[in-house]
């Protein structure tokens, strides 16, 4: 298993990085590697970003140094989202079919949890873990029992459909929040207008980005903004102080998944597209 760090930065000192440090300090460009879990755990509400890629043989989540645990779930949760062909996870030998954009929440005191491979639909699993501070139950989140919202318009390039997977008003969780977000064909704005939220921290993944095609992402304080290019199947880590917004060169869909003091989705702060600098 790959594992790194990433501590917080303040606001203050991310203004003097350059590219390269932008890149460091906040871009996550290794998800999947074959038959392997990649992951990142991030002094931002303590989340951990991951994926796990089994090609030919299953992968188990392993808990590793930083932890100071005797599993990976002992005292964590985690919210997984399959962004591949139909897969299996086993947790404490129960097994769960994931759909493609299907998800599955596992709660705290789970000790093993398995990714299986499938040589014909090729999984591919995306993850989110946060501290947890009670055990709520396991369960998959189909796209039919997600919470949908249609937004934006074609107008404006930001049409959008937002699938609320793993929020409070679907199950109970502790911390970890996720859902995607599927940018209509024409459409290549997202969050936007964008907003910050200081009671919680995000990360996004993209994917479904077309060969040869990018994404440009926003972050920063509303008037001390930096973009980072990222490729498909990369994350961005987005600090409490920063806007998150991205703009493509075609749609593409992204994972939005958080963690921090509370689970109100709508707890944010707007910002007006013209009060960007």
């Amino acid at each position: 298993m790959l594992h790194t760090s990433r501590y917080a930065v303040h606001p203050s000192q991310y203004r003097t990085f350059t590219t390269a440090q932008l890149r460091e300090h906040f871009l996550v460009e290794t998800i999947f590697i074959p038959d392997d879990i990649a992951l990142v755990y991030t002094h931002y509400d303590r989340l951990i970003v991951g994926g796990a890629n089994p090609v030919t043989k299953p992968v188990a989540l392993q808990t590793f140094g930083s932890l100071k645990a005797d599993f990976f779930l002992q005292r964590r949760e985690i919210g997984i989202i399959n962004v591949g062909g139909t897969g299996t996870i086993t947790a404490d030998g129960t097994t769960y079919t994931l759909q493609n954009k299907e998800a599955l929440y596992i709660g705290r005191g789970t000790k093993e949890v398995v990714f299986h491979p499938d040589a014909k639909t090729k999984p591919l699993y995306y993850f989110n873990s946060a501290p947890a501070h009670a055990t709520y139950p396991t369960r998959t989140i189909t796209l039919s029992q997600a919470e949908t919202v249609d937004i934006g318009a074609l107008e404006t390039s930001n049409q959008r459909t937002i699938r609320k997977l793993i929020v409070n008003s679907v199950l109970p969780t502790c911390q970890v929040q996720m859902g995607l977000t599927e940018l209509k064909t024409g459409s290549v704005w997202n969050t936007m207008p964008p907003h910050t939220h200081d009671r919680r921290m995000e990360a996004y993944f993209y994917f479904n980005i077309p060969d040869n095609q990018t994404v440009c992402h926003f972050m920063g304080e509303p008037q001390e903004t930096r973009h980072i290019w990222m490729q498909n199947h990369q994350a961005v880590i987005s600090p409490p102080w920063s806007i998150h917004s991205g703009a493509g060169t075609s749609n593409y869909t992204f994972i939005w998944g958080m963690a921090g003091e509370n689970l109100d989705y709508s707890d944010m702060d707007g910002v007006k597209p013209t009060e960007l600098r």
